[in-house]
């Protein structure tokens, strides 16, 4: 389906920050000081599992992650990327790409559930966000 169709999911909206959108998805920021922390949603409508896209989007997709993971470990120097595709409570299909210190709140366990979100610094994001559009755009 044409990305004409898609349209995002009303609570990634509200948890996030738009950064824009590479072939096939959409990069999101969540709004959590917590931790760096982004969404790569595919554009394409009523997709829920990675096996809803076809073969070359299947693919794409996994391009798309590896890029946006590697931008974000430059960025971050994190000790480690934690990426998954959950959907549990947000049925549209979306790939979690999350940087990972030893010393965050949750480590070693998973982020969900651990901490309510803490609001970000505006210009603290917005310098985060530069850096990573610079990478994931400009190479």
């Amino acid at each position: 389906m044409p990305a004409s169709d898609w349209s995002l999911n009303s609570q990634l909206k509200k948890d996030t920050i738009d950064i824009g959108d590479l072939p096939l998805c959409r990069v999101l920021v969540i709004k959590d000081a917590h931790y760096p922390w982004l969404l790569l949603v595919p554009r394409r409508a009523d997709v829920v599992e990675i096996f809803d896209l076809g073969e070359v989007e299947q693919a794409q997709l996994m391009t798309e992650v590896s890029r946006v993971a590697r931008a974000l470990k430059e960025v971050t120097r994190c000790d480690k990327l934690n990426i998954a595709a959950l959907g549990n409570l947000v049925p549209q299909l979306h790939v979690h790409v999350i940087a990972r210190r030893s010393s965050d709140a949750a480590w070693p366990r998973p982020v969900w559930g651990v901490m309510p979100p803490l609001a970000q610094d505006p210009e603290e994001v917005q310098t985060f966000i530069s850096a990573l559009r610079r990478i994931i755009w400009l190479g």
